[in-house]
C-alpha cells in the first residue's frame, strides 16, 4: 500500500492476522465458521488469479483449469493409489505448476496476449472438464467422493475450525508471495511487462521467461486451492471443479477489491461470501448469486476502476491529509 510505510504495512499485516486468528473463536457458531472459510477460500483461489491477472496483467477468463487440475491430483492419489490426503497438497501444487507450464508455453511461444491468451485459458479448461468427464480414474460424470474419516491426519476435522486455520496459513501463504512480489525484483519486472510489453523487452527483460513463471506459480497456488476444495467438501466432479463459475468467482474477487494488490483479494472475498451466503438464506433462485456479483462488478468499474481497495486508500490519505493538517 503506497500511503503506508514500511512499519505501518507490518503492523496492518499483524493486525489482520490477530483479527483472522481469533475470528473462529469470537463468533464460534457453525455459520460463521464455514462464512470465514469460504471467504478465505475465496480470497487464496483470488489471490492465485491476482498474481498473474493483477501484477504481470495476464488476464485469464479459465483459470478453473488450474483449481480443477489440483482437486483432481490429489483426490486421485487418495481414492486410487492410497496416499495421505495431506500429500495432496504438495501434488496439487506441481499438477497446478505443470498445467501453468503447458499453457504458458504453448501460449506464449504462439504469441497470444490479451483476449487471445484469455479465450485459450477457457478453451484448455473446456478440454480437462471434457477428459476428466470421459475416463475412468476420474470416475468420469459421477465424479469421486471422498469417504468421510474425520481425523486430523486424514485431512478432515470433525470442527470446521481446523478446516478455517489450514485455509488461514494457505490465505497467508498467498499474501506473503504477493507482498513478495510487491517489492522484488521479478514483481518489477511483472509490472513493467504488465505496462507494457515492448517497453520491458527493449529494457533486457525476458518477457516470455518471465511469464512462464508467472503463470506457473499461479498455478501451483491455483491447484493447492482444488485440493482444499476437494476435502472440505469431500467430491468433485468435472462440472464443480472445471466450472466456468469458478473462474468468474477468481477474477470477480480480485477486479472488485482491486487487482494487482496484496490486500484486494481478501476485501473482494468477504463481500463475495456475505453476498452469496445473503442470497442462499434468503431466496433458492439458481444463478442469482452470479447475477448479484455482475452487477457489483459493474458498479465497482463505473465508480471504482481500480477497486475497493482504492477506496480505502483516498479515505486513509484524507484522514492522515486531516491529521496533519489539524497538528499544523
Amino acid at each position: 500500500m503506497n500511503a503506508l510505510s514500511r512499519g505501518q504495512a507490518w503492523a496492518l499485516h499483524g493486525g489482520l492476522l490477530a483479527i483472522a486468528v481469533v475470528f473462529p473463536f469470537v463468533f464460534s457458531t457453525s455459520f460463521a465458521v464455514n462464512f470465514g472459510v469460504l471467504a478465505l477460500f475465496y480470497a487464496f483461489i483470488g489471490q492465485s488469479w491476482n498474481i498473474a491477472g493483477g501484477f504481470a496483467g495476464q488476464l485469464s477468463f479459465g483459470h478453473v483449469v488450474f483449481f480443477g487440475a489440483g482437486a483432481y491430483a490429489s483426490t486421485i492419489l487418495q481414492m486410487r493409489f492410497g496416499f495421505n490426503p495431506w500429500w495432496g497438497l504438495p501434488a496439487s501444487a506441481i499438477a497446478g505448476g505443470v498445467v501453468g507450464f503447458v499453457i504458458a508455453f504453448l501460449s506464449f511461444r504462439a504469441g497470444l496476449k490479451g483476449s487471445y491468451f484469455a479465450l485459450i485459458t477457457l478453451a484448455f479448461a473446456e478440454v480437462l472438464r471434457i477428459v476428466a468427464n470421459s475416463v475412468e480414474i476420474t470416475g468420469g460424470g459421477l465424479g469421486m467422493l471422498i469417504p468421510a474419516k474425520p481425523s486430523a491426519a486424514n485431512f478432515q476435522f470433525s470442527e470446521r475450525i481446523g478446516f478455517y486455520f489450514v485455509i488461514l496459513a494457505l490465505t497467508v501463504l498467498s499474501v506473503a508471495v504477493a507482498v513478495w512480489l510487491k517489492r522484488s525484483r521479478f514483481g518489477a519486472q511483472l509490472a513493467a511487462i504488465r505496462e507494457n510489453e515492448d517497453a520491458a523487452r527493449a529494457l533486457g527483460i525476458n518477457v516470455f521467461n518471465e511469464k512462464v513463471k508467472v503463470l506457473m506459480l499461479s498455478g501451483a497456488l491455483c491447484g493447492v486451492g482444488g485440493a482444499f476444495f476437494a476435502q472440505y467438501f469431500l467430491y468433485i466432479d468435472p462440472t464443480i471443479v472445471f466450472g466456468v463459475d469458478k473462474s468468474v468467482e477468481m477474477l470477480l474477487v480480485s477486479m472488485i477489491g482491486g487487482a494487482g494488490t496484496v490486500y484486494g483479494p481478501l476485501i473482494g472475498a468477504v463481500l463475495l461470501a456475505g453476498v452469496s451466503d445473503v442470497t442462499r438464506a434468503l431466496t433458492d433462485v439458481q444463478g442469482l448469486s452470479l447475477v448479484l456479483y455482475g452487477t457489483l462488478l459493474v458498479i465497482i468499474i463505473a465508480f471504482l476502476p481500480n477497486g475497493l481497495i482504492d477506496l480505502f486508500k483516498r479515505v486513509f490519505a484524507r484522514t492522515q491529509a486531516g491529521k496533519t493538517q489539524g497538528g499544523a
